[in-house]
């Protein structure tokens, strides 16, 4: 019987084919429309996670402290108050995994006729500990490298690839600021931060290597900041603490002084910027979702028009023997079927049109199966939902009067 009842709902769709494709169109733009961004989303989503899982876990950033001069107060890092020893005594903290003290500057490189301006930071064996960040090829220098403040590199992708395309660096001598220094090694590809930078574009030193040969300082043993990492996550507050408590322990301030120095959470700054893309994806699927909604809108006006253009005919099933419900299942089944088939061509143009953004557009996308579902059952329950009232309205009708409907 259902089946015979599919054939009746294919008949009359197919007797009005423009007024059906009209029909489904709003269905078609509104699943198509949630797919694409959705797809959007969860690529936004993913090209996050990927930004925060390529920092590290568990990560604090201590900064060197402010200073006022001439009534103009300049920001962190204005006074070099942060020291090696500080580094050493934040890592002996229990609550700390390891703390890396980092030098930063900027200076050209130099490789035969190939030169590269790049970020060259000076740094201890931990940094990569901290950052979770392996050599790709060859190895990272050692703590005797740093003692001895030996020239030696450490090269990100980015640098590695200008410098010497496709051959191994590993070995070779480069030159910074006309000094020679050798390559031990390339770091595996961390990609973009979260500000769009690029990580890779980068050269690592050892610290005292910096301080003594490569950019100098008038203080000795001053760093600009120091990564720090966590235990775990579920210790991050009280590593904080401990932090602050000893660094104004070691820089001696009084009780009622401001701290010297700015301990930044990157992780909850990271997984606040993840929540925050969370909230704009289920923002986009939420706006594109309303298209769904005017779809089955559509939906109902038309079946009401099918109603009413087959008010005679639904008389003379009444007056046969059709009972209620065979007409109430006969107009839901038609609305049903007009709902899925805009779904199924939706779910198609919604992923054609993913595909067409990721080619055209620098954009990421991910298209996720929840998605398909998710829209495949609301544009179901939209067409049940919309096409109940005209399948009632049909099953209601009093078959003399349908009867005598011109």
């Amino acid at each position: 019987m259902i089946f015979m009842m599919l054939q009746e709902a294919w008949s009359a769709m197919s007797a009005n084919r423009l007024r059906t494709f009209l029909t489904m169109l709003g269905m078609v733009i509104g699943v198509g429309a949630v797919i694409l961004m959705s797809s959007i989303g969860a690529g936004t989503q993913a090209k996050v996670k990927e930004s925060i899982a390529s920092m590290g876990s568990n990560l604090f950033i201590v900064l060197a402290g402010s200073m006022t001069s001439g009534g103009v107060r300049i920001g962190s890092g204005g006074v070099q108050t942060l020291k090696m020893n500080d580094a050493s005594a934040i890592e002996e903290l229990s609550s700390i995994k390891a703390a890396a003290p980092v030098v930063p500057g900027t200076a050209q490189l130099v490789y035969q006729s190939a030169n590269w301006n790049t970020q060259v930071s000076g740094t201890t064996p931990a940094f990569f500990e901290v950052r979770d960040w392996p050599s790709e090829e060859g190895s990272v220098f050692s703590d005797s490298d740093v003692r001895s403040a030996t020239r030696v590199a450490v090269l990100g992708k980015t640098v590695a690839t200008n410098l010497f395309g496709d051959e191994s660096p590993v070995g070779k001598t480069i030159r910074i600021k006309n000094s020679p220094y050798i390559v031990l090694g390339v770091l595996a590809s961390k990609g973009q931060s979260l500000d769009g930078r690029d990580q890779d574009d980068t050269v690592m030193v050892p610290i005292t290597t910096a301080q003594t040969k490569l950019f100098g300082s008038q203080f000795k043993g001053v760093v600009r900041f120091i990564m720090v990492e966590a235990v775990s996550e579920s210790v991050m507050d009280k590593a904080e603490e401990e932090m602050q408590v000893l660094l104004r322990d070691n820089h001696k301030l009084r009780p009622n002084a401001e701290d010297d120095f700015t301990i930044r959470n990157l992780t909850a700054l990271a997984n606040t910027a993840a929540e925050t893309t969370k909230a704009m994806s289920l923002m986009l699927a939420a706006i594109a979702s309303i298209s769904l909604l005017v779809g089955g809108i559509g939906i109902m006006n038309i079946m009401l028009v099918s109603v009413t253009e087959r008010t005679r005919e639904i008389g003379i099933r009444i007056a046969i023997g059709a009972k209620q419900r065979n007409i109430l299942l006969q107009f839901l089944l038609e609305a049903l079927m007009i709902s899925i088939i805009g779904c199924l061509i939706g779910v198609c143009v919604g992923i054609g049109g993913a595909y067409g953004v990721s080619a055209f557009f620098p954009i990421s996308v991910v298209i996720t199966q929840s998605s398909i579902v998710i829209s495949f059952l609301v544009a179901t329950c939209v067409g049940v939902f919309f096409g109940f009232y005209p399948a009632r309205k049909a099953a209601n009708l009093e078959p003399i009067e349908a009867l005598r409907y011109q």
